[in-house]
């Protein structure tokens, strides 16, 4: 029996950022994908499995976006070794399937014939076919496909039957798919050019079989006169990112509600349910009070994450990114360090690791070293959990003031991430600047399907942390609170005799000037491995300091904002503006730049900026009235 009788055939997705490529994976496996990344390195696999009307299955591959297979960034690369089958450890493709923007022939196709020249059977699927009918684009498929000599085939990777003629065409193509005739290279040998001949024939092609009436679609040229716009265009980005944090609280509110009341309620079953002792203490002060008191934020990390999500499928994005481009480079970064600075808000693992598309090593270098200053939502949990305790929740004129206040520490950390990178500047000796050179697509309405997609897929990251380390950290933590037991003639509540507690109170000699009591220097030791098990830390602590078994029942915000003065929160809040980065981002910064110096560096520069930071805050809100 042949070995593709036995496994099925794998396709690869691969195309140009921007031209549908991963909506299209997603129209064609729903949920049967998986996310990991590929040995070594840190760059995002997506494989799924395509299953056609006729039973057959597939296994489909999204590759890396690529706008050339001469790579210039680590995606490229990884993209271009899989479409030759060189890559360690990952079968050859044995299909390619190209996907190419229908209304941006003239970037995509010269790809496209990249790929024809690997030699490996491939088809080339016109994606956003619909929008270049609208646009008067008319394009002859079968002179196309002819002139290419490859299949080529309409989809519309939005729509729910929009890849049904690709599907059908791969079902066609049988167990042995015919590779296409490289053609480009007999030319570049009777002495043209490689470069020149691939310049000609992506106007040959253009020539025969596109009719393109303008360059641009008029609804995107009336947009971006207005969204690029030096003024305007930046008075609707700062609107747009404050719409955004007041969101994040309006919307989150009652959903969180339901949670908090979800878990007070476990845990009052199972503290009736149980006899009082060790076991009862474990599930109901460690693992209940902790992980719920983390869980609780999931709405407003999801609703974050549909906004980030929703601006990247629309296309505004890059264009935010030429837009900052000119602040960006007087702060010493370029408008290319906008995307992943932005992701960087969701966490600054995948904002660190996005830097690759930055070309430029010292850009690259600058934009990681301030990714970390960017509020990620591992510090959601906490700004969330000081603002609802000593904030309070009123309008000021329109708005939220808890929505402004979070809407201030954000920006707290984008002005630092600027001010420390225009440090930089001042003192590297390269002082040259590189100009900002990026494709702005054509403006799209989201789908709803890749939006859910990826929502899911980023809470079920967030879960995931949430039942691994944050639940491992919260166990440990629960032990350090509970051993060794308070001797017989104890003074003293039993927590003050533990491990944590021990801990606890020998370092408020270094934080007592920034205003942390004995129970923030416990939270903030487990914090070092992830931002958000602070609140559980917490949670933990005064469930098991507490004086009686209603104080201990009570939720966490009320604790606080009887214990704590409005100067210890205000510098706890400014402590995680700056707060050193949790050790996965420190081991991502490790393996992307390869050095420990940089590491030591990027620790060392944020702690101290988190402490002193902090003390001023301090010192000054008690010279105020708020100590």
């Amino acid at each position: 029996m042949s070995t593709a009788a036995v496994s099925p055939l794998r396709l690869a997705l691969v195309g140009n950022p921007n031209c549908g490529k991963t909506a299209l994976f997603n129209q064609l496996t729903g949920s049967r994908q998986k996310v990991a990344n590929y040995a070594g390195v840190t760059v995002e696999r997506k494989e799924g499995r395509l299953v056609t009307p006729s039973g057959r299955s597939y296994a489909l591959l999204d590759l890396p976006g690529a706008y050339s297979l001469n790579p210039s960034s680590l995606d490229e690369a990884i993209t271009r070794d899989l479409c030759r089958g060189f890559y360690p450890g990952e079968a050859a493709p044995d299909v390619l399937v190209c996907v190419v923007d229908a209304t941006n022939l003239r970037l995509h196709l010269r790809f496209a014939l990249e790929v024809r020249e690997l030699g490996r059977p491939m088809v080339v699927a016109l994606n956003m076919a619909d929008v270049a009918r609208r646009r008067g684009i008319r394009i002859d498929r079968a002179a196309l496909e002819e002139a290419l000599g490859v299949p080529v085939v309409e989809t519309v990777a939005v729509h729910h039957n929009g890849a049904k003629e690709l599907v059908a065409r791969i079902e066609a193509l049988g167990d042995a798919p015919q590779a296409p005739t490289a053609r480009l290279a007999a030319a570049a040998g009777d002495g043209q050019d490689a470069t020149e001949a691939l310049h000609a024939e992506t106007r040959r092609l253009l020539s025969l079989a596109v009719e393109m009436p303008s360059r641009t679609a008029r609804i995107d040229d009336v947009l971006d006169r207005w969204l690029l716009h030096p003024v305007a265009g930046l008075l609707v980005l700062a609107v747009l990112m404050f719409l955004i944090f007041q969101a994040v609280y309006a919307w989150a509110t009652p959903m969180m509600d339901a949670i908090d009341a979800s878990t007070a309620w476990v845990g009052e079953w199972v503290a009736g349910a149980l006899p009082e002792g060790p076991l009862s203490s474990l599930l109901v002060d460690g693992i209940i009070a902790g992980v719920g008191g983390v869980v609780v934020f999931l709405p407003q990390i999801l609703i974050l994450f549909a906004f980030i999500l929703a601006l990247e499928e629309s296309g505004y994005l890059p264009r935010a990114a030429f837009l900052l481009d000119r602040m960006m480079a007087a702060a010493g970064l370029s408008g290319r360090s906008f995307i992943p600075l932005l992701s960087s808000f969701a966490c600054a693992i995948p904002g660190i690791m996005a830097t690759r598309s930055i070309q430029d090593p010292r850009d690259r270098l600058a934009t990681i070293m301030v990714a970390p200053l960017m509020t990620c939502s591992a510090r959601l949990p906490v700004y969330a959990l000081l603002i609802g305790a000593f904030i309070p929740a009123q309008k000021v004129g329109w708005f939220n003031l808890q929505g402004l206040v979070l809407f201030g520490l954000y920006m707290g950390g984008i002005v630092s991430a600027l001010a420390v990178s225009w440090v930089m500047k001042r003192w590297r000796r390269d002082k040259s600047e590189h100009p900002l050179m990026l494709e702005l697509p054509s403006y799209r309405i989201p789908h709803p399907r890749d939006l859910l997609i990826g929502l899911y897929e980023r809470g079920m990251i967030f879960l995931r942390r949430v039942g691994g380390i944050i639940l491992a950290l919260t166990i440990l933590l629960w032990f350090l609170l509970s051993f060794p037991a308070a001797p017989a003639d104890a003074t003293m509540p039993a927590i003050d005799y533990s491990f944590a507690g021990r801990i606890g109170h020998a370092m408020t000699a270094i934080f007592a000037p920034v205003g942390f009591n004995w129970q923030i220097c416990i939270a903030l030791i487990p914090g070092l491995a992830a931002r958000e098990v602070v609140v559980s830390s917490l949670a933990t602590v005064y469930a098991l300091s507490a004086a009686n078994d209603d104080a201990a029942s009570q939720a966490l915000t009320p604790l606080i904002a009887d214990g704590w003065s409005l100067a210890t929160a205000l510098s706890l809040l400014v402590w995680f503006i700056y707060a050193p980065q949790c050790i996965s981002t420190l081991a991502t910064i490790r393996r992307e730049t390869n050095s420990w110096k940089q590491v030591g560096i990027n620790a060392g520069y944020l702690f101290a900026l988190a402490y002193l930071m902090s003390l001023l805050t301090y010192q000054v809100a008690v010279a105020l009235g708020a100590g």
